[in-house]
């Protein structure tokens, strides 16, 4: 692998967002209203770059076999860890740990099934449902975040990142089955 595949712009920006999630993380170990804003930002930024790492890599030509293991790793760790900090919180609590925790079922079994499918040469193409599943979750944790520092500017914050969350979660498990679904096939064949 080259320097230039390593210090390309789409990899820095996965990067940055690798190193942002533990940054999110340490925010909820502080009180008040300002650790929530500034974890707020940190994933708006992170969550952003996810957009612009794989256009620009696509536009620049710069497509790489080190983003294209990155890139969905950084996703899953970023809404992962957001969803364990908010619901050690308390954020996500009650039923709603549920959708949080199909959500988080989800992104283990479907990275499970594509590492297998990668072993007999198989892709398994990400679906628009599936970039728009990611949006909801984003937009719904992203609500979840601001939570009660949101609830101060804008009454209902925090349902409506639940609400949210529960939408990501139905979506999820669409999703998730239409990956099982491709994948059954050479499940069964191997």
């Amino acid at each position: 692998m080259t320097r230039d595949v390593v210090l390309s712009l789409p990899n820095i920006l996965t990067y940055g967002r690798i190193l942002a999630v533990p940054a999110v993380a340490i925010c909820f170990y502080f009180e008040g209203n300002t650790p929530r804003w500034i974890a707020l930002g940190l994933f708006v930024v992170a969550a952003i770059t996810d957009f612009f790492d794989g256009y620009l890599a696509r536009a620049w030509q710069q497509q790489s076999a080190l983003g294209r293991m990155l890139d969905p790793i950084a996703d899953k760790l970023l809404v992962s860890v957001s969803l364990l900090v908010l619901a050690g919180d308390g954020t996500i609590g009650g039923w709603s740990m549920i959708a949080a925790i199909i959500i988080l079922c989800r992104e283990i079994l479907v990275s499970g099934l594509r590492e297998f499918l990668a072993e007999l040469q198989v892709s398994v193409p990400v679906t628009k449902l599936a970039k728009w599943k990611t949006t909801v979750q984003l937009v719904a944790v992203a609500f979840l975040l601001a939570g009660p520092a949101g609830e101060t500017v804008v009454p209902g914050t925090t349902l409506a990142g639940l609400i949210a969350l529960w939408l990501a979660a139905t979506l999820t498990l669409y999703t998730g089955y239409d990956y099982f679904r491709a994948g059954i096939g050479h499940l069964i064949t191997e």
